[in-house]
């Protein structure tokens, strides 16, 4: 009889995203696609509305995606952290994390504030904010539905491949 070494579990990646003119969605649908491109880790795309700390503590690497409102990440993001953060404090320390940003002007603050929250939570950052601007400064063009063009969703895609890559092989 043949021995075979037991088999490890396969990773998760876990995308948690909010989206109000789909620009974000695009973002994070493109990292998914990178993510799953080789099929070696398992991709859960999750809106904020949806996710809370079961699905943080089943993960094994996290991006999290958000519009900038108002300067800041959104409200429904911010839920997600405030409904999940104690439930998954201490239990997911040094996990990999990634941010996407759709923002209408700089998206910095929303990117300092994910930050924030992955430092209480100890994750570790793989990669920059990807802030994707898309220069809606008016009412209507912030209201409008967005069009990520396909340079931005590649750079999304690329991320969310590298981070799959790295969980894949023990990297992260």
């Amino acid at each position: 009889m043949r021995y075979a070494a037991p088999m490890e579990a396969r990773k998760t990646l876990l995308i948690v995203y909010h989206s109000l003119t789909n620009g974000t969605r695009q973002m994070a649908e493109a990292a998914r696609a990178g993510a799953q491109a080789d099929g070696s880790v398992e991709v859960r795309l999750l809106h904020a509305s949806a996710a809370g700390p079961e699905d943080v503590l089943a993960a094994d690497g996290y991006v999290f995606a958000t519009p900038e409102n108002l300067g800041a990440m959104s409200g429904q993001l911010k839920d997600f952290f405030d409904r999940s953060y104690y439930g998954a404090l201490d239990r997911i320390n040094g996990r990999p994390y990634a941010s996407l940003i759709c923002a209408g002007s700089d998206g910095e603050n929303a990117a300092r504030q994910i930050a924030r929250i992955a430092t209480g939570w100890r994750l570790k950052m793989v990669a920059e904010p990807l802030i994707v601007c898309t220069h809606a400064q008016t009412p209507e063009a912030i209201l409008a539905p967005k069009q990520i063009g396909a340079e931005d969703l590649e750079q999304c895609r690329a991320l969310g491949e590298a981070l799959a890559g790295g969980l894949s092989i023990g990297v992260f």
